[in-house]
């Protein structure tokens, strides 16, 4: 069982639905995302998300692109990324951690490597959203062996014929995209989301959570109310992005988890 696991099962014990936060590592430097990302836990985040910074994303909008950027231009980089989750974990070796990012950086690190190193540094699921589970002999299969959740993602066009594909090997949770279109773009909006979020879950035991479009505690209980759970990101990326300090970001945070620990 993983951390993600056994959050899981303590979160369907006590009846409470699931916050994720995603901030990008490195963003806007080292040691402030780190400050940051150490004060998650305390702010009431159930899961971290954290981001790999890469220089050509696919599925991220503008502010989570830009965090990307400054990450990199402050020379964040894969190591230093395993190196923050190894920094985090000195004081914290409950809360989950799913790495997101793109394989690029990973097949050049070198697969195994990186998976033995992720899992040295704490790292507990990835959600890698350029590999479709056509590509799931790359890593998604070799992570699974290595201890690691594997997560997909599943859409609005993920058909009835897709979704058993998508669903295939995928561990951890389901991460539901509520929006056609990238991250920061639209809003969710839970008559929309619930029954899709239905028919995933008839299909499979594990949690689904949903994220992009959520920007507010309001957004965060409608969702979480049709879901396991709901994911903020670019809400978040914004305020450290316009030069908030730490704690006002995490006081940012903790409103949104207490807005998606409100859903009943």
């Amino acid at each position: 069982m993983t951390r993600i696991d056994a959050k899981f099962a303590a979160l369907k014990a006590e009846g409470r639905k699931a916050f994720v936060a995603y901030v990008m590592a490195g963003d806007p430097d080292y040691d402030t995302s780190l400050e940051i990302v150490r004060g998650l836990p305390g702010a009431g985040v159930d899961i971290i998300e954290l981001g790999l910074p890469f220089t050509d994303p696919m599925a991220d909008g503008p502010t989570i692109q830009l965090a990307g950027q400054r990450a990199l231009e402050g020379g964040q980089t894969l190591n230093k990324t395993l190196e923050l989750a190894r920094a985090f974990r000195e004081g914290d070796d409950t809360t989950p951690i799913v790495m997101m990012g793109y394989y690029n950086p990973i097949f050049s690190h070198g697969v195994d490597r990186f998976l033995e190193d992720a899992k040295a540094a704490g790292i507990d699921g990835l959600i890698v959203v350029d590999l479709p589970p056509e590509e799931d002999v790359e890593l998604c299969i070799p992570a699974q062996k290595a201890g690691l959740n594997f997560i997909r993602l599943a859409t609005p066009t993920t058909d009835d014929r897709r979704l058993p594909k998508v669903l295939q090997n995928t561990s951890g949770f389901v991460y539901y995209v509520s929006i056609t279109g990238i991250t920061g773009s639209a809003n969710a909006v839970a008559t929309d989301v619930g029954p899709e979020v239905a028919r995933i879950k008839a299909s499979t035991d594990l949690p689904v959570i949903v994220g992009f479009g959520i920007k507010t505690p309001e957004g965060a209980r409608t969702i979480a109310e049709v879901a396991d759970g709901a994911v903020v990101g670019s809400a978040i990326v914004d305020r450290i992005e316009k030069g908030e300090s730490p704690a006002d970001v995490l006081a940012f945070v903790k409103g949104l988890a207490d807005g998606a620990h409100a859903a009943g």
